[in-house]
């Protein structure tokens, strides 16, 4: 018989406690463990109980979430899943929660409210099965590789004049562990496709801007690409690029509505491939879906080169096997050795 996903909620409010084990438990995959009240509950339950993976609400009294997210990754790392608000500081401590090492989160004020919780069950129930195999040696690694940061080295012959990176699932941590790895000076501009809900993009900017020797910015619309600076598509919108008598810039767009993401990978790098020709490099990062596919094989129709992260380092093996498996990879390698390969194809 198939073992269940073991799963431990954890949130200051009964009723939240009470919809989030009830939108969990209609999936036969799932069985819920325990709950737990506050974040000092919710260490000693992890201790105890051995979650496959554990629902975090982030506020809470007395231990936060974040003082208990930071335990468990000390005593008992296992996959967490944060629930956060949608507001400017919900935001910056989500963020921080990702880069301590929770693998992803479900944003609460979607939905409106505490009695409106139950909308949220097809996604709360994707994302517990999908971090259920994720592979744990990866917590450590994700949350400490963003406090490396590579010294300044001298700009060569350029190669690549823009670099596309996409990411899902596991994306905020990762980005920490490569956009602060590359140098000063370099050569390219970087644009960045992270799947997030709206509000979140500017903190993950600002943040990944503090640990960087390069300046990182959430992209607004028909401004200029220029070599040595990243920026990222805002929530909620495409980025695509255009290129003027003097300069690349810009665009962002509600089109195509259909998409089933936005930004989405494909729009950028189909645009991209179209600007850059040859002169462009396609990465693809730890994530959910097939996003990506399409982008990464105009990149290659185009010329340009294509890398994706290798399986052992994904959180969610999931963007990067589906790009391996269309046959529109051209090289897979580590998270800690994505920024090294970008600064060399540069």
């Amino acid at each position: 018989m198939k073992r269940t996903i073991r799963v431990l909620v954890v949130d200051d409010s009964a009723f939240a406690r009470m919809a989030v084990a009830r939108m969990l438990r209609t999936d036969p995959e799932i069985s819920v463990v325990g709950t737990a009240v506050d974040g000092r509950d919710a260490l000693e339950k992890v201790l105890a109980l051995e979650p496959d993976v554990v629902t975090l609400d982030i506020q809470m009294p007395h231990v936060s979430g974040l003082d208990a997210l930071r335990e468990i990754m000390l005593r008992h790392p296992v996959p967490v899943l944060l629930l956060s608000s949608l507001t400017q500081e919900g935001a910056d401590v989500t963020l921080r929660g990702l880069e301590l090492g929770a693998m992803d989160f479900v944003d609460k004020s979607s939905v409106q409210g505490n009695m409106n919780l139950l909308a949220l069950g097809a996604e709360l129930r994707a994302k517990v099965r999908a971090l259920a195999h994720a592979p744990l040696a990866l917590l450590e690694r994700l949350r400490a590789a963003g406090a490396e940061r590579v010294a300044a080295q001298p700009a060569r012959a350029t190669r690549a004049d823009a670099v596309v990176l996409a990411t899902s699932t596991g994306g905020p941590a990762a980005l920490q562990a490569v956009i602060p790895r590359l140098p000063e000076g370099l050569a390219a501009a970087v644009l960045v496709v992270q799947h997030i809900p709206p509000g979140f993009t500017r903190s993950l900017a600002e943040r990944l801007a503090a640990r960087s020797a390069l300046p990182v910015r959430e992209a607004g619309d028909d401004e200029p690409v220029e070599p040595g600076q990243v920026l990222i598509a805002p929530a909620g919108w495409h980025l695509t690029l255009r290129r003027s008598p003097r300069s690349v810039r810009t665009r962002l767009s509600l089109e195509p509505a259909d998409s089933l993401h936005r930004p989405s990978a494909d729009v950028l790098m189909a645009s991209a491939a179209q600007v850059y020709g040859a002169r462009l490099l396609g990465v693809i990062m730890t994530g959910m879906g097939s996003d990506g596919v399409l982008g990464l094989r105009a990149i290659q129709a185009a010329g340009g080169r294509t890398l994706a992260e290798s399986e052992e380092t994904c959180v969610i093996y999931g963007m990067p096997k589906a790009a391996v498996e269309a046959g529109v990879v051209d090289r897979q390698a580590p998270l800690n050795a994505l920024a090294d390969e970008i600064v060399a194809a540069v």
